[in-house]
C-alpha cells in the first residue's frame, strides 16, 4: 500500500437505528459496527475504521501501514452528535496492525489508543490492534442444535476450570505453553476421559499483564494472540463441541486495568470508567471501574457479553466480580465511597447493567447459561429479573466452599465441635441455583493446594480429599473444580508452569483421578444427583445430627423417575461397624460408590456391594441399613428394590 495513504469518509456502517440504540445503551451488536472492519467500496477492498471518541479533537489511524505517522490518515466526526469518528481507508487488509491517535479537546492530551471493539490484537508485550476477519467453518452444528439440553439447570453440569496457559506445557520447548489447536487436540481427549461436562476459561479476552490471568482486560472482543489467532481459538472449541463438551468463557465487566494503551482516559476524557475516583477507581485491584450508568458503556459490555456467545459459540459466561459491582462500598473504607440517592451501598447503575445483560444473553440465546461470581447475600442473584432478582442462570455457592474447606481443614477430633459447618449450606441451598466451587482462588496467594489443606498423615490427607469430593458431588448444585486440584496438586498453582502431571506416577495422586473419573460418570448417569439440584424436593436429610461421631447422611432423589441415592459419609479416621441409617425404601441398595476402595488409594473397608434393607424402623423411616463405615470416606448407595 502507497505509505502516503488515502481515506475516504462519509462510508458508515452506523445508521440512524444502531446511532439511536447505541445512546440508549440497548444496542447489542456494536462489534458488527464499531471497530475495524474489512469492507469492499468502489470497487476497492479496504478497512473502514469507527472509534467512540466524542471529547475527541481529531482521531487519526495510525500503524505499520503509514510508518505511524498521525496525519495520514484522520477520521471524520459524525455530524449527529455521537461522538463516533469514521473513515474507509482502500487497500489495507486483515493482519494490518494499527492504533488510534486521540488527541484530546482537553488539556492537550494526546494518546495511541487500541481499538476497543478490536477482533485481535499483537502478542504480549505489543499493544496495537490487528485489522482482522472472523471468518470459520465450524463443524459443531449437532452440538449447537442439542446444547440446550446440555445447558438446562435440570442437567448434569460439571465444570473443569482451566488456565489455558499453565495447563500443559512443552518440556523440549522451554516451557512453552500450548497453542488453541495443541489444546484442542489434548483438553478436549482429557475431558472426555475424566467425564466433565463443560470447561471454563479463565478469561482470553486479550490482556497485557500475563500474571493478571486474564482479569485485566484490554481487549473485550479478543481471544489473547499468546496462544493462536482467532481462527485457532475457534477450532479449540469447535473441537470441544463436537465431543460434546460444553465450553464457558470467564468474563470480567468490573474493572479494566490502567495501562495507556486501553480503555482509561480513552479520549482525554473519563469516557468509559467514572470521573470521581471513590466510583471510578479499585483500590484494591488498582484498576478502574465501569461507568455502567452510561448507556454507551452499557452497550459496550453487552455487545462484548453477546459476542462471544455469537461469533465463538460460547455456552456460558462466568461473570466476575459481581459483589465488586454492586456495592458502593466495596472494598473502601468510610468517607471512600459515595452513597446512592437513597442513601444506601447499592450501586443501582451496576443492578441496572446486570439486569440488562442477562435479559439480552437470554433473549437472543436461551440455550446458554449465565453464572454469577457473587460472595455476599445479595438477594435473587439467580432469579429472573421479572421477579426482582438480577437474572443470572446460576450463581457460584461460596459460602459452602468457605465452611466445607474450614472444616476439612481441622483436625477430625475436633470435627465434632464444628458439625454446622456441613450442615448450615442446606439451609439456604434453594434460595439460588448454586454452583459449587473449589476454583483457582482456592489455591493461590499462599493458600496452598487442596491436598496440603487436608489434615494427617498423607494417607488421610488423600482419603479426606476423596470424601471431600465424594460429598461435593452428593451435596445439590452444579460442581466446578480447577485445573489440578483432580489429582491432587501437591504445591500451589503457579501461572508461570505447567500443572505437576508427573505426580499421576505415584498411586495416591492417580487414585484421586480415578475417584474423579469415576464420580464425574455416576453424576452424570444418576439423575437423582442433578436434576433437582435446585428444588427442595431433591434432598432430604437422613442424619444430620450425628455430630459426635462426624456422620452425615442424605438422600438424593431424581424428579422424573423413583430413583434415589443415599450418601453416607464418615469425616473421622475411625471405621465404623453395624452403623445403622434410616432409609425410605426395602430391598437391595447397591454400593455404587466408595472412596476407601483400593482402586482410589483406600484400606478397602465396605459393604461387599451393597446391603439387603431390614424391615426396622430408624431415622424415622420404615427401613434401615446396617452399614460398614469406612475411616474418612463417602459412599454413595442405589435403591434397586
Amino acid at each position: 500500500m502507497d505509505k502516503t495513504g488515502s481515506i475516504q469518509h462519509g462510508i458508515t456502517l452506523m445508521r440512524d437505528k444502531d446511532i439511536d440504540l447505541f445512546r440508549q445503551g440497548t444496542h447489542a451488536g456494536l462489534y458488527e459496527k464499531l471497530g475495524a472492519h474489512v469492507f469492499a467500496h468502489g470497487g476497492k477492498t479496504g478497512t473502514l475504521f469507527a472509534v467512540w471518541a466524542p471529547n475527541a479533537q481529531s482521531v487519526s489511524v495510525i500503524g505499520d501501514f503509514n510508518s505511524w505517522t498521525i496525519d495520514t490518515h484522520p477520521l471524520k466526526l459524525r455530524e449527529d452528535g455521537s461522538g463516533i469518528w469514521e473513515g474507509f481507508i482502500p487497500g489495507l487488509l486483515p493482519g494490518s496492525v494499527y492504533k488510534y491517535n486521540i488527541k484530546s479537546r482537553y488539556h492537550a492530551h494526546r494518546a495511541d489508543k487500541g481499538d476497543p471493539f478490536a477482533f485481535f490484537w499483537e502478542a504480549p508485550p505489543k499493544t496495537a490492534s490487528r485489522v482482522w476477519e472472523l471468518d470459520y467453518d465450524w463443524s459443531d452444528h449437532d452440538w449447537m442444535k442439542r446444547r440446550a439440553t446440555v445447558n438446562k439447570l435440570d442437567a448434569p453440569i460439571s465444570i473443569y476450570e482451566v488456565h489455558l496457559g499453565s495447563w500443559r506445557r512443552s518440556v523440549e520447548e522451554e516451557n512453552r505453553s500450548l497453542n488453541y489447536r495443541e489444546l484442542a487436540i489434548r483438553l478436549t481427549e482429557y475431558v472426555c476421559k475424566m467425564g466433565f461436562t463443560h470447561v471454563e476459561f479463565l478469561p482470553v479476552t486479550e490482556h497485557p499483564f500475563y500474571g493478571s490471568w486474564g482479569y485485566q482486560t484490554t481487549g473485550y472482543f479478543a481471544p489473547t494472540a499468546r496462544y493462536g489467532t482467532p481462527q485457532d481459538f475457534m477450532y479449540l472449541i469447535d473441537c470441544l463441541h463436537q465431543h460434546g463438551i460444553g465450553v464457558i468463557l470467564d468474563w470480567v465487566p468490573s474493572h479494566f486495568p490502567d495501562d495507556v494503551h486501553g480503555l482509561r482516559y480513552f479520549d482525554g476524557s473519563y469516557l468509559f470508567e467514572h470521573a470521581d475516583p471513590k466510583r471510578g477507581y479499585h483500590p484494591e485491584w488498582q484498576s478502574y471501574i465501569f461507568n455502567y450508568g452510561r448507556h454507551e458503556v452499557r452497550a459496550f459490555l453487552i455487545s462484548s457479553a453477546l459476542f462471544w456467545l455469537d461469533k465463538y459459540h460460547i455456552d456460558g459466561l462466568r461473570v466476575d466480580a459481581v459483589a465488586s459491582m454492586l456495592y458502593l462500598d466495596y472494598g473502601r473504607q468510610e468517607g471512600e465511597w459515595i452513597p446512592n440517592p437513597h442513601g444506601g451501598n447499592e450501586d443501582l447503575d451496576a443492578v441496572n447493567f446486570l439486569r440488562n445483560l442477562n435479559e439480552a444473553v437470554y433473549r437472543d440465546y436461551p440455550d446458554v447459561q449465565t453464572i454469577a461470581e457473587e460472595s455476599t447475600a445479595w438477594p435473587a442473584v439467580s432469579r429472573p429479573t421479572y421477579v426482582g432478582g438480577l437474572g443470572f442462570g446460576m450463581k457460584w455457592n461460596m459460602g459452602w466452599m468457605h465452611d466445607t474447606l474450614e472444616y476439612f481443614a481441622k483436625d477430625p477430633v475436633y470435627r465434632k465441635h464444628h458439625h454446622n459447618q456441613l450442615t448450615f449450606s442446606l439451609w439456604y441451598a434453594f434460595h439460588e441455583n448454586f454452583l459449587l466451587p473449589f476454583s483457582h482462588d482456592e489455591v493461590v496467594h499462599s493458600k496452598g493446594a487442596l491436598i496440603g489443606k487436608m489434615p494427617g498423615d498423607d494417607w488421610q490427607k488423600f482419603a479426606n480429599l476423596r470424601a471431600l469430593y465424594g460429598y461435593m458431588f452428593g451435596h445439590p448444585g452444579k460442581k466446578l473444580l480447577f485445573m489440578g486440584c483432580e489429582f491432587a496438586q501437591r504445591n500451589e498453582w503457579d501461572h508461570d508452569q505447567s500443572l505437576e502431571w508427573h505426580l499421576l506416577q505415584w498411586a495416591p495422586h492417580a487414585g484421586i483421578q480415578d475417584w474423579l473419573k469415576d464420580l464425574n460418570h455416576c453424576y452424570r448417569n444418576e439423575p437423582a444427583l442433578y436434576e433437582q439440584d435446585f428444588a427442595a424436593d431433591g434432598f432430604e436429610w437422613i442424619d444430620c445430627n450425628d455430630w459426635e461421631e462426624s456422620t452425615l447422611s442424605f438422600v438424593r432423589s431424581a424428579k422424573h423417575s423413583d430413583e434415589i441415592i443415599l450418601v453416607v459419609c464418615n469425616f473421622t479416621p475411625v471405621p465404623r461397624a453395624n452403623y445403622r441409617v434410616g432409609v425410605p425404601r426395602g430391598g437391595w441398595w447397591r454400593e455404587t460408590l466408595n472412596s476407601d476402595a483400593v482402586i482410589y488409594g483406600g484400606s478397602g473397608y465396605g459393604n461387599l456391594g451393597g446391603v439387603e434393607a431390614a424391615p426396622v424402623s430408624f431415622h424415622g423411616r420404615p427401613h434401615s441399613l446396617v452399614l460398614s463405615l469406612p475411616p474418612l470416606a463417602t459412599l454413595f448407595f442405589k435403591a434397586e428394590g
